[in-house]
């Protein structure tokens, strides 16, 4: 098949960019979709390479040392608002630990380490799937519920991003399950079975971490001096999709990103890192800092909406994830959106005397368009809600 050495993932390369390929590679034109095709590149293609004032410059990047660690599940409401109020206003993230390690038991949430693992085996083994599998759910187009796709807005980006991804809506679950894909088997059971057990493997992760973030968001409000349900009241019946990330490896990391600096256009990001391979990098007193993967916890980001609704007192984190030449990375991003039609607003309660709210009104419907029309790396979406 030799135009194989003349086509590259979204753009155009050279001869040189592409190992042979091995007996049953799959046809050109679904390998050119995406970069998780099984051909490993010894080039990074011309379209993926960032300018030399936007390169992750990974020789300079420090690791956070000081993450905040927070047990949800203590008991001491007072104590967990407190310390998460201290992470959303001086971080903009934390990170929940998942289980004891000395006994390996589940603390509180209802997210069992073998929900976890299972859901991990799921993201592994779909991307291990043949091209012509992966690419009946491939889709560029953002409104789908349920797609295969690869950077983050191919339309609109000018220079791509080393990433594939699975996206699935998942709340309500018995509407957007039946759409998930078929293969691997972790996805779905048969059809005589889904009926009685559809929450299985994905399904159970989805609600788990569903209840987890409903608990999160309880103390987020609290630690704003709000009562617990008071955010989730202003945020509506929200939504929930997943993003399952695949970062190949990477023939010139320090050329490109995985996903460059951004903010989540959500209201909270619970993110399930890979364990042995590092890749999240987080932007803090102007530096960028790489976050250790640590084992038996998740990674909890403000997104914007939650910062429109603090008044800007907790602020929407900046964060990427770069790539590497030896290993594979694989991340797994729940996402908790506000209802379309909700008015994302701040209380009354925590505008101070004499001041105005710090952004105008607006529905996620609207803001969630705006985000949608822009590079992923373009300024910060929420800049243009403030009010003047």
């Amino acid at each position: 098949m030799p135009h194989l050495y003349r086509i590259s993932p979204l753009g155009p390369t050279n001869p040189t960019t592409l190992s042979p390929p091995s007996p049953g590679t799959a046809p050109v034109l679904m390998a050119a979709k995406v970069i998780s095709s099984g051909i490993r590149y010894t080039t990074l293609p011309e379209s993926y390479v960032r300018p030399v004032n936007d390169r992750p410059n990974l020789s300079e990047v420090s690791n956070c040392d000081d993450v905040p660690i927070i047990d949800i599940g203590c008991g001491d409401r007072h104590l967990i608002s407190q310390q998460i109020g201290y992470a959303c206003r001086r971080y903009g993230f934390f990170q929940k630990e998942l289980t004891w390690r000395t006994i390996n038991q589940v603390v509180n949430h209802g997210v069992p380490d073998e929900i976890v693992q299972k859901m991990q085996q799921v993201g592994k083994e779909f991307f291990l799937l043949p091209i012509e599998e992966k690419m009946k759910h491939y889709s560029e187009d953002p409104a789908k519920t349920m797609r295969l796709s690869t950077s983050f807005n191919v339309q609109k980006e000018q220079v791509h991003n080393w990433r594939d991804y699975l996206r699935l809506h998942c709340y309500p679950l018995d509407q957007y399950s039946p759409e998930w894909p078929s293969n691997p088997s972790y996805f779905k059971l048969t059809h005589v079975e889904k009926s009685i057990r559809i929450r299985e493997y994905v399904g159970n992760y989805c609600t788990a971490v569903r209840d987890l973030g409903m608990r999160i968001l309880e103390s987020i409000s609290e630690s704003l001096g709000l009562q617990k349900e008071q955010i989730k009241t202003i945020l509506g019946e929200q939504g929930q999709h997943m993003a399952i990330n695949h970062y190949p490896v990477c023939p010139e990391p320090e050329l490109t990103y995985g996903l460059p600096g951004h903010t989540d256009p959500n209201a909270l990001t619970i993110l399930l890192q890979d364990t042995l391979v590092s890749g999240l990098q987080v932007l803090k007193d102007g530096k960028w800092l790489a976050v250790k993967p640590c084992p038996n916890a998740f990674v909890i980001n403000i997104g914007d909406q939650l910062e429109a609704v603090s008044n800007g007192e907790y602020k929407s984190v900046w964060h990427r994830a770069v790539v590497n030449s030896d290993n594979p990375r694989m991340s797994i991003a729940s996402f908790l959106c506000p209802c379309n039609d909700s008015i994302i607003r701040a209380p009354e309660e925590i505008i101070k005397d004499g001041s105005k709210p710090v952004f105008k009104d607006f529905t996620y419907a609207e803001y969630y368009k705006k985000f949608w029309t822009r590079n992923l790396d373009q300024e910060h979406c929420l800049q243009f809600f403030k009010n003047q």
